[in-house]
């Protein structure tokens, strides 16, 4: 599906410029994307620094900590899943991973996350309550440090790229909110 959008933007693109006679393509699709590599290599140093800091995060225990204030609340959301099943730690680390605002290292553990809430599922071609439910919450997640959107700012060389923090925890808390809150309203009304 995304072939096609992308297929017809670059199509749409192509006519544009000829109906405005600005016939310069391919200076501006080599511009665009020399654009686009020097942003990653910018972004790599300070990627870099995040995730090390997370790596140290986790091998000192401080992870693992942090997921087992978050179990008697993912007990709340994800009643099917046992007592001490390997999937509360890892859907713990993918929510302190996103409210770090480092979705690179969120992933890992959400895949692994899923790939648990699939072994308990007991229809296999269908997704979970529970598994809905982490889409939801990984998807609309709480960010307390927006490390990504931070570190583009300082390279677009912002006064402040800090200054954006308060409205993105209080923007992503009440996504969560409202996403968990039509996870169950929706549970409740096919669950009928």
């Amino acid at each position: 599906m995304i072939n096609y959008i992308f297929a017809s933007f670059f199509i749409l693109g192509i006519i544009y410029s000829l109906i405005t006679n600005n016939i310069n393509i391919s200076n501006e699709m080599l511009s665009a994307s020399s654009k686009a590599i020097e942003l990653i290599f910018s972004m790599i140093p300070i990627m870099c620094l995040w995730l090390g800091i997370v790596n140290i995060a986790k091998k000192s225990g401080l992870l693992d900590k942090l997921a087992k204030l978050l179990t008697p609340i993912l007990k709340i959301l994800f009643p099917e899943i046992p007592k001490g099943d390997k999937a509360f730690s890892y859907i713990s680390i993918n929510i302190i991973m996103n409210m770090l605002g480092v979705g690179n290292a969120a992933t890992p553990f959400g895949l692994k996350a899923m790939k648990s809430l699939q072994e308990l599922n007991k229809n296999k071609d269908t997704a979970s309550r529970s598994m809905i439910t982490f889409i939801v919450l990984n998807t609309a997640a709480v960010t307390i440090i927006p490390t990504t959107i931070i570190s583009l700012r300082m390279l677009n060389k912002s006064i402040n790229p800090m200054s954006i923090v308060p409205y993105i925890i209080i923007t992503s808390t009440l996504s969560c909110m409202i996403g968990l809150i039509l996870d169950r309203l929706y549970y409740l009304v096919i669950r009928r």
